[in-house]
């Protein structure tokens, strides 16, 4: 197995791309801890771990990201109870703020930025701490998106903080480098999950698989095969990447606009925030 004796801690791994890659490094032989802002959901993913037979590989941390006492607090538990720390997936995330640039609340910006680029730039800043500490270098890996990659693959706000995260990414990558830090990025094209479904995985899936050259739809497991290999020493000499699983869309130019009309900024109809699998509720005004 590819992790064995490897400790991991995944953001949002409640769910979705986060809760594939948990199932992914257990039975590649890693512990997990399992951190998520949704307790529910993640003592459940927990329970299921368990009850598939990694009950002493596996534990869960209520997490927001955007805390810096939080993200102390899922270190330290980690490293009290595995006792060490190898690899760590900054991959928490929410749709955050979205409808027109002209009726986006500074509040709306302030959410969507502290949840995916603070909460990934802490994930780097404390788990580096550890890494170096320890002295046997270490994995961060960071889900950032190919709305960071194009100016027509999702909301404004999100895209300027998943571009965050890619340039976090290279500017942590270069500074870790010299103690055999790892930094690499992750960038999901349409990937069927609660966050991105609506509701209505389905029908999201008739439309992800018709919106790009890949006839099927990218779903979590795609996300956890690229994260298994930028964990693994298979990646050793891989650093300051990021690498696009997309099936092929952003070759084709996403123009997601055009694709999904009714969920564009451009249809002017709403503003607000989705708060995606967290468990809050979406807070949306209709214009």
């Amino acid at each position: 197995m590819r992790l064995t004796k490897k400790i991991a801690i995944i953001t949002g791994g409640a769910s979705g791309m986060g809760l594939a890659t948990v199932h992914r490094f257990l039975e590649e032989g890693a512990s997990v801890v399992i951190a998520d802002f949704n307790e529910t959901k993640g003592l459940e993913a927990a329970d299921q771990a368990a009850r598939a037979g990694f009950k002493e590989q596996v534990l869960f941390k209520k997490t927001d990201v955007a805390s810096e006492q939080h993200i102390e607090a899922l270190i330290d538990l980690t490293l009290s109870h595995f006792g060490s720390l190898d690899i760590i997936f900054n991959n928490a995330g929410v749709g955050g703020a979205i409808g027109p640039l002209t009726e986006t609340t500074t509040a709306d910006w302030d959410y969507t930025f502290d949840v995916l680029a603070k909460g990934v730039f802490l994930g780097i800043k404390h788990a580096a701490r550890t890494f170096k500490s320890q002295a046997k270098g270490g994995c961060i890996i960071n889900t950032a998106s190919i709305a960071g990659l194009s100016g027509d693959a999702g909301p404004l706000v999100y895209s300027a903080a998943k571009a965050a995260v890619i340039s976090m990414t290279k500017a942590a990558a270069v500074e870790l480098g010299p103690d055999k830090i790892r930094v690499n990025a992750i960038c999901p094209g349409f990937i069927n999950t609660p966050l991105a479904d609506g509701g209505d995985p389905e029908a999201t899936a008739k439309a992800f698989g018709k919106s790009q050259p890949w006839p099927e739809q990218g779903t979590g497991t795609h996300i956890a095969g690229a994260a298994l290999f930028l964990a693994s020493d298979d990646a050793e000499f891989v650093t300051g990447e990021h690498i696009v699983v997309d099936g092929g869309l952003t070759a084709a130019g996403p123009e997601l606009s055009k694709r999904f009309p009714k969920s564009s900024a451009r249809n002017g109809r709403y503003s607000g925030i989705t708060k995606g699998s967290t468990g809050a509720d979406a807070e949306l005004r209709r214009l």
